[in-house]
């Protein structure tokens, strides 16, 4: 509950409830760059401590636009009732990055690529009223420890809050609102009355509830000495719906419609649940923009899941119909596309990690491995000398020159660097265009009547480029997150381009535009793949689904 009365207590950029030179010192605070990372706003119930967050939100979305090319994010996030997994994934998802948990938060915001998180602030209000007050209390300390993000954190004077960061944090930077309630608030707000929780045991239930009160009962019955366990649906007293919600639940907090979070909760549910959640979830998740044609996730026993994704590829020519699926280790297992089921393994002596693989018409797969070199693994027919001498003369490049994407169309192959060029070595000689600001993260290419690649780069770029003429002035796709997939294949749609960003969301593109269908399964993406009849594939750590687009 609210300490004080939002916004209407505040008037343009002056505080006029008496708190000014409160509001100065927080924006001394935020423009000093040697301040502690964390700031720490305390006073009574009523004082206006929400209030002057508030406040401090409002006035910098309006410097936001003034100051365009400087502007520093300031994200709201409330924590009345709040548990820490759902604050996790609240803050996770304004600042672009993908956590399963509060240490992955830490984790993803201390090592992540993207550094423009680094400009945000988070405003964290009601502290005190929080569900889990002490798991907050040290995800903040370790946040600000990582350095990336400033943070105030609205705690009531006389609840274990403040105390408790003062002690944790290294540095900490103290507003006190003096414990006098605000002269225009009408007093000290009622204790908000503790929200019943829904059923959760129904899927249609859990899916219409507010995302975070769901989180909330899910997280506290898998903490430690708690019976059940979140790692599977045998130890699961919720039929397999409290250990898929914790594993797309980033995605289910977002805003959006029960029937797009039944499709989401639909994509992360294992072949060991209650045999009724399906029906009832496929049902509701009929108003969503994509159908869930299968799941495999982490612990399904039929068809076996197959691990967790590293690399995608759709097999042609004399492999049509099947999916090749690279895990961490380096193997490469082959799976039907229809069901997913096991068709055998890639025979490969490739060391190591595989980063990107390319399937090509005659049934050769070229792999690139993580020192950025190329290996190749011949199919069940002699390769043409050509082909051969062509990929022995790229295998050669590449040791001298190590790539960092991979992909492969008729009598070419396609190589992304770390410099943000990408290079075709082709029967009549190498093209090469320089795309991207940084290191190209993926590449794909279509032959089409008009042939194209399409590359991606951690600047969040997705280009369109035929080799030979110059590249597309304007971007097919970009988004303040790196590019981490790209594959795009011809469809009955015509040419289909699936992209995924570090952020978790994954979309369908025409290159001649058109509608631009997106989804998000929780879980980082880790590769995508698109099917001859134009399904969406996508891998993550816990899941292989194949989605089908309702309409464009």
């Amino acid at each position: 509950m609210p300490s004080a009365t939002p916004f209407p207590a505040w008037e343009g950029r002056r505080a006029v409830t008496g708190a000014e030179a409160e509001a100065t010192a927080l924006l001394g605070w935020l423009t000093d760059p040697e301040a502690p990372r964390l700031c720490l706003v305390t006073g009574a119930a009523g004082s206006g401590k929400t209030a002057l967050l508030g406040w401090l939100a409002a006035h910098g979305a309006r410097a936001a636009r003034a100051r365009a090319r400087r502007r520093t994010a300031r994200v709201l996030v409330p924590l009345a009732g709040q548990s820490a997994l759902g604050a996790a994934w609240t803050i996770a998802n304004h600042l672009g990055v993908v956590a399963a948990t509060p240490d992955d938060l830490v984790d993803a915001l201390a090592t992540g690529e993207d550094r423009r998180t680094g400009r945000a602030v988070l405003l964290l209000t009601d502290l005190h009223a929080a569900a889990e007050p002490e798991a907050l209390t040290e995800l903040i300390t370790q946040l600000a420890g990582v350095g990336r993000v400033r943070l105030v954190v609205e705690a009531r004077t006389g609840t274990p809050g403040p105390a408790a960061l003062r002690a944790a944090a290294r540095r900490v930077t103290l507003v006190d609102l003096e414990g006098e309630p605000a002269p225009d608030t009408g007093g000290t707000p009622p204790e908000p009355a503790a929200r019943p929780l829904p059923d959760l045991s129904d899927p249609v239930a859990v899916c219409a509830a507010d995302p975070l009160l769901v989180t909330m009962g899910y997280a506290a019955e898998a903490r430690p000495g708690t019976p059940g366990s979140p790692d599977g649906p045998a130890g699961d007293p919720h039929g397999g719906l409290r250990t898929a919600w914790l594993r797309a639940g980033q995605a289910l907090c977002r805003d959006q419609t029960p029937e797009e979070r039944a499709a989401v909760l639909l994509a992360a549910l294992g072949d060991g649940a209650d045999p009724r959640a399906r029906p009832a979830l496929t049902v509701l998740a009929e108003g969503a923009a994509w159908r869930v044609r299968w799941t495999r996730a982490r612990g399904d026993l039929t068809p076996p899941w197959p691990g967790p994704v590293a690399v995608l590829g759709a097999a042609g020519g004399p492999q049509e119909g099947l999916l090749l699926v690279g895990d961490r280790t380096g193997a490469v297992r082959l799976l039907h596309t229809a069901d997913a089921s096991p068709a055998g393994r890639l025979p490969h002596e490739v060391p190591g990690r595989v980063t990107a693989l390319a399937p090509t018409p005659d049934g050769t797969v070229l792999l690139l491995d993580e020192r950025g070199r190329l290996h190749t693994v011949g199919g069940t027919a002699p390769r043409p000398p050509y082909l051969r001498r062509l990929t022995e003369a790229v295998s050669t490049t590449l040791t001298r020159h190590p790539g960092t994407a991979l992909a492969a169309i008729g009598g070419s192959v396609v190589v992304g660097d770390r410099l943000g060029s990408v290079h075709a070595f082709g029967l009549t000689g190498l093209h090469q265009a320089a795309l991207h600001s940084g290191r190209v993260t993926a590449v794909t290419a279509l032959d089409t009547a008009t042939p194209f690649v399409c590359s991606g780069g951690a600047d969040g770029t997705v280009r369109l480029w035929t080799p030979g003429r110059a590249p597309r002035p304007e971007p097919l796709a970009e988004r303040a997150a790196p590019v981490v997939s790209l594959h795009a294949a011809d469809t009955p749609r015509g040419p289909l381009v699936a992209v995924a960003w570090a952020d978790g969301l994954v979309a369908l593109h025409r290159p001649d535009g058109g509608p631009r269908p997106s989804f998000r399964p929780g879980p980082a993406l880790r590769a995508v793949a698109v099917t001859g009849d134009g399904d969406l594939l996508l891998g993550t750590d816990e899941t292989l689904v194949r989605l089908t687009p309702r309409a464009w």
